[in-house]
């Protein structure tokens, strides 16, 4: 069968080499053709379309190891998917042995210490699942079936941001397994530097097998969900997240949108497909003081829809879920932007007018707060002067309208971005960012996070993601 090595060779792999991988995990493993094969080498962007030479679908830590070493034995490119969620579809590669870790979605909570301890194909909703059983939350991301660790070690960011940093910022220590197939623990006690490049520096330094995060009294009820307008009002609607957003308590997350209104039930049905403007609010404190910080929205204008109401944390997290099927095709251009200004009010408008697909959309999602109180050189993420993240959100169904939804949201990015800070968040880059586009998103750090390679990974085994090479 043909592989691919690290390095862009392709390869004959022998089927008896396969066969003795087999005896060495307890896991799948699956070639094209099998049962189960499609399933795991698919990733939720569809345009990403890549196929692995072999998938390997690892039931813990020992397969992860057993099968670095066995690509390493036989030179093969590597690739580890989580919960494949990342829009650049980093998870997979062609002729790759793939790392699948989804069966890996174990959560251990510990309430004397408060800290989830998740493994690496954990999807959001399962540690929210465990969590609020005890009325505990992690700082995670907002659509609920995000895999953890790519979210992690990107940074992530969600409705908790404000109250307590970056996904990044509230991990307190990470199990590992590096380049030459030993399984290692970062934290701030133990190989701090791998620890530091762990937060926000992406998948370069080895397989994260498991993340332990630090949890916060949240829920289970909280004040969520979302207000739409037609979107002739969304001039003053936009400015009402302006000002509310600039005033917000760090409980109170603001997100405004403009898309065309989906056909959700609790939108009128005249309503469907026409532009609308919206509000999504979580207030992740007692639903008492969550009525009164909402209530500026709920009594705005006249709303087509309102769904802003007491409801589980959990049941919230997953509210944009059905916004964002697997297999849809997907393009975003994000920026970070240090506040909202009129000015980009009115470039959103008009570019949400210019939409060219009914699920597309422009979104200001608020995270401003705590991430902001921390030293620019805490972590890879830096960015600590952002405030907000602009993502123009371009996504569609069929291939042959690819260009003109790129063309959509290139455009309107290229109006936008003159209110950015200069960052933009590493976990939106699309496949054809540049390294311009990294440096971006990670700034002063690539120095250190290229020595923190250097020691971890000198061969660049971990090379299918935005990519970090030793110095």
């Amino acid at each position: 069968m043909k592989a691919m090595t690290k390095d862009g060779r392709e390869i004959e792999l022998k089927q008896d080499a396969v066969d003795s991988f087999r005896t060495r995990i307890r896991g799948a493993v699956l070639l094209p053709g099998d049962a189960g094969y499609e399933e795991s080498r698919t990733v939720w962007n569809g345009m990403i379309d890549r196929r692995p030479a072999i998938v390997a679908r690892c039931l813990g830590t020992a397969d992860v190891i057993a099968s670095v070493r066995f690509a390493r034995e036989n030179d093969l490119l590597l690739c580890i998917k989580g919960g494949g969620h990342n829009i650049a579809g980093l998870a997979t590669a062609d002729g790759a042995l793939m790392l699948d870790m989804s069966p890996m979605r174990g959560v251990w909570v510990d309430t004397q210490r408060k800290v989830a301890h998740a493994q690496a194909g954990c999807i959001l909703g399962d540690v929210d699942r465990e969590t609020q059983l005890h009325g505990l939350a992690a700082a995670l991301g907002f659509i609920s079936l995000t895999g953890v660790a790519g979210l992690t070690l990107g940074g992530g960011f969600g409705y908790l941001t404000r109250r307590w940093g970056w996904t990044s910022d509230n991990v307190a220590g990470m199990d590992m397994v590096t380049a030459d197939g030993r399984l290692v623990r970062a934290s701030s006690e133990e190989n701090p530097d791998l620890f530091w490049a762990l937060q926000g520096g992406g998948g370069n330094f080895g397989v994260v097998t498991g993340i332990d995060y630090r949890l916060y009294p949240v829920g289970p009820e909280v004040v969520g969900g979302i207000v739409a307008w037609p979107a002739s009002e969304a001039p003053g609607v936009l400015e009402l997240y302006r000002t509310l957003a600039e005033e917000a308590p760090p409980e109170l997350t603001l997100v405004a949108f403009m898309r065309p209104a989906p056909p959700a039930p609790w939108l009128p049905k005249e309503m469907h497909g026409k532009l609308i403007v919206a509000l999504l609010a979580c207030h992740s404190g007692t639903p008492e003081e969550g009525e009164k910080a909402v209530a500026p929205i709920k009594t705005f204008g006249s709303p087509v829809g309102d769904i802003l109401v007491r409801r589980p944390y959990a049941q919230l997290q997953s509210l944009l879920d059905a916004t964002q099927p697997k297999g849809r095709r997907y393009y975003w251009k994000s920026e970070y932007l240090p506040r909202i200004e009129p000015a980009l009010c009115e470039k959103a408008i008009e570019h949400a007018a210019k939409i060219r697909s009914p699920n597309s959309a422009v979104i200001l999602f608020q995270i401003g707060g705590a991430l902001n109180r921390l030293d620019a050189e805490h972590s890879p993420m830096g960015n600590r002067d952002a405030r907000y993240v602009l993502n123009v959100a371009g996504s569609w169904e069929r291939a042959e309208d690819d260009a003109a939804n790129i063309e959509w949201a290139r455009e309107a990015w290229n109006q936008m971005k003159q209110f950015s800070t200069g960052g933009t968040y590493i976990n939106f880059l699309t496949q054809d960012e540049g390294p311009e586009r990294t440096e971006a998103a990670l700034g002063k750090a690539l120095q250190r996070l290229a020595r923190v390679k250097a020691k971890w990974d000198p061969e660049n085994v971990f090379r299918t993601n935005r990519n970090i090479k030793p110095v």
